[in-house]
């Protein structure tokens, strides 16, 4: 009967070397992606990827802008009523924006910017009508108060902010609401506007001049006298 072969000896030493040499560089590998790897709030600044636009962020650096362009447009209502009683069309020829101008394609009007001081009336869900001596009565002037601002009458009274700037639809009209935001908080928030009706107001804001005599206005200034 043949001798059976002996099996070799397992070089138990060397296996054990190489598996602790195999769990070391694992262990190195985890610890260098942990600290590469960087913790982001959801819904932080760091959240939001370079390219994705950012409403909030937008209000926030351009109503300053928009502001300041609307303040130095804004013609006296007054002035303004004359002119469109006289002749609609030419008076948003010379103190509006057009709609082609701020990007807006499927909008009709010219936005315009105006300025007036006058008695607030009667209000309804916030929107007040305003009499304003010297306008005739046959022009409505009201204004928006909230708690919602409506409209991109703001985006699209200063040529500043075309569509062009933006990636789609979409985001040009969360501009629009976002510089809205802005207003209602960097301005409207500074005033009772549960309490404005037979007060005497100054304004400053934009409208889009759908009629002749019916303006609603949505402020960027607005001071209680």
């Amino acid at each position: 009967m043949s001798p059976q072969p002996q099996m070799a000896a397992r070089p138990r030493g060397k296996s054990r070397i190489g598996l602790l040499a195999v769990a070391g560089a694992a262990l190195v590998l985890i610890v260098a992606m942990a600290l590469d790897t960087k913790v982001v709030k959801i819904g932080s600044a760091a959240d939001i990827a370079p390219n994705t636009f950012s409403p909030a962020a937008f209000g926030e650096a351009e109503f300053p802008k928009v502001k300041a362009a609307i303040e130095a447009r804004a013609v006296d209502a007054v002035t303004l009523a004359a002119a469109v009683v006289k002749d609609k069309d030419a008076a948003a020829k010379q103190y509006g924006v057009e709609p082609a101008k701020s990007g807006v394609a499927t909008s009709s009007g010219a936005v315009i910017s105006v300025k007036f001081t006058g008695v607030v009336g009667k209000g309804d869900s916030g929107v007040y009508d305003v009499a304003v001596e010297g306008v005739p009565s046959s022009v409505t002037i009201r204004m928006q108060t909230g708690p919602a601002i409506y409209g991109t009458d703001l985006r699209d009274a200063t040529g500043l902010i075309s569509f062009g700037q933006f990636v789609n639809q979409i985001d040009y009209q969360n501009a629009g609401s976002a510089l809205n935001k802005e207003t209602k908080k960097r301005v409207l928030s500074k005033v009772d506007t549960a309490k404005l009706t037979g007060k005497t107001v100054s304004v400053i804001g934009a409208f889009k001049l759908l009629t002749a005599d019916n303006w609603l206005i949505t402020p960027v200034r607005l001071d209680v006298k």
